[in-house]
């Protein structure tokens, strides 16, 4: 008898075996083994085994918990408008959103709401990795400054990572694809204590242009200088900042990074990307007038949206474990939280941070750049344009 003669009379008898008594059974098993030459256990298994007639839709695993089509709406609204962080980061920022999202967008099912604040971390890496992009990579134009480096220290040791006003300070290239000519530069200031960070553009590099945006940032922190570090770029290496510095009433630190090591400035490194590149991307800013409204920016809107209503993550232990490295992270949390939360900081400074939180919208602040963006890159495509037909 062939396989599908087999299988044919297993499906004939099937159920008028599982109908039967015991002594039925029986017969009809000795049937089934003799003519089959089946083993008697192997044709038992057979026989009781449950068969399908159509393929079960119902997925493998536990039910779903969330109703992922009423959540994508508003989740994805608050992820891209905060410049999609991952989930950890979007879990800490979605409560601080999701109010003003009501506001912008109109109130929210009570059970979606609580959906959105419950949902974990993971899931929402899941819910939204289709969404997700990857980006290219952008110049480097640090240029050592050797006039002052006998003078100005290497930072061998940490600073005191309790009190805030420890800052790493860097700068971005808006050069495109090139660092021939004149350009845009971002200055970049990162606290590494609340990890408060503030931005400024500055036409090309030079040492007046980048301590007078220096002097600007300083005038906006919530709190004073304590230390300044800097990678080996000439912008930092130079008699101005060093006399400024030297001459500043708190008296603050001056060191810079080893050469060519960008983890000794590790904390603004990667504000060089979320906060300049993911603005203004790798488009070369080629004319003055974009420093303006570049700065505008910063100052008004971008600024501010990053600090009260991003979260960020802040390493909280580090040890090896045979070839790992294992870390061990805070709960992420904005810098404006980090900053209300801290001793140091004065009750006079942390009212008026209260009172400047309590006006600022992020949705209405990230439409308003928007706005700005556009009015930048089409006078960016037109020098362009122009710059090519010379």
């Amino acid at each position: 008898m062939g396989k599908d003669a087999r299988k044919a009379y297993l499906l004939a008898i099937r159920k008028r075996y599982h109908q039967s008594d015991k002594a039925a059974k029986q017969i009809i098993l000795n049937e089934f083994c003799s003519v089959c030459g089946y083993c008697r256990k192997y044709a038992i298994r057979l026989l009781n085994r449950k068969t399908k007639s159509k393929p079960s839709p119902k997925r493998p695993g536990p039910k779903p918990k969330y109703r992922a089509e009423l959540m994508l709406e508003p989740l994805r609204r608050i992820w891209f408008t905060s410049d999609q962080p991952c989930g950890k980061r979007l879990k800490a920022a979605i409560p601080l959103w999701l109010p003003h999202y009501e506001t912008h967008f109109g109130a929210l099912e009570a059970a979606i709401r609580n959906d959105l604040l419950s949902i974990s971390a993971a899931s929402l890496d899941r819910l939204l990795k289709p969404l997700r992009l990857s980006h290219p990579k952008g110049l480097s134009g640090t240029k050592p400054g050797s006039l002052l480096k006998n003078q100005i220290p290497i930072r061998t040791h940490f600073w005191d990572e309790t009190l805030p006003g420890f800052v790493e300070a860097d700068t971005v290239a808006h050069c495109g694809t090139s660092l021939a000519g004149d350009f845009v530069w971002s200055l970049t200031m990162t606290d590494i204590v609340t990890g408060w960070t503030e931005c400024r553009a500055t036409w090309n590099k030079g040492a007046h242009g980048v301590l007078e945006q220096i002097q600007v940032i300083e005038s906006l922190l919530p709190f004073p200088l304590r230390g300044f570090d800097c990678d080996n770029g000439s912008e930092f290496l130079n008699h101005h900042l060093v006399n400024y510095l030297s001459a500043h009433p708190e008296k603050p630190c001056f060191t810079r990074s080893r050469p060519y090591r960008k983890n000794d400035n590790a904390h603004v490194e990667q504000k060089n990307w979320t906060h300049a590149r993911q603005l203004f991307g790798y488009d070369r800013m080629g004319h003055p007038k974009l420093v303006e409204l570049m700065n505008t920016i910063y100052s008004e809107l971008w600024c501010p949206l990053q600090n009260h209503f991003c979260p960020s993550l802040k390493l909280k232990e580090k040890h090896r474990n045979g070839a790992k490295y294992v870390k061990k992270y805070h709960l992420p949390e904005t810098p404006y939280q980090r900053v209300m939360d801290h001793q140091a900081i004065s009750d006079e400074i942390k009212t008026a941070l209260r009172e400047q939180h309590n006006e600022l919208n992020p949705f209405k602040l990230k439409a308003q750049i928007e706005e700005q963006l556009k009015i930048i890159f089409s006078f960016v495509s037109v020098t362009s344009n122009v710059r090519h037909r010379i």
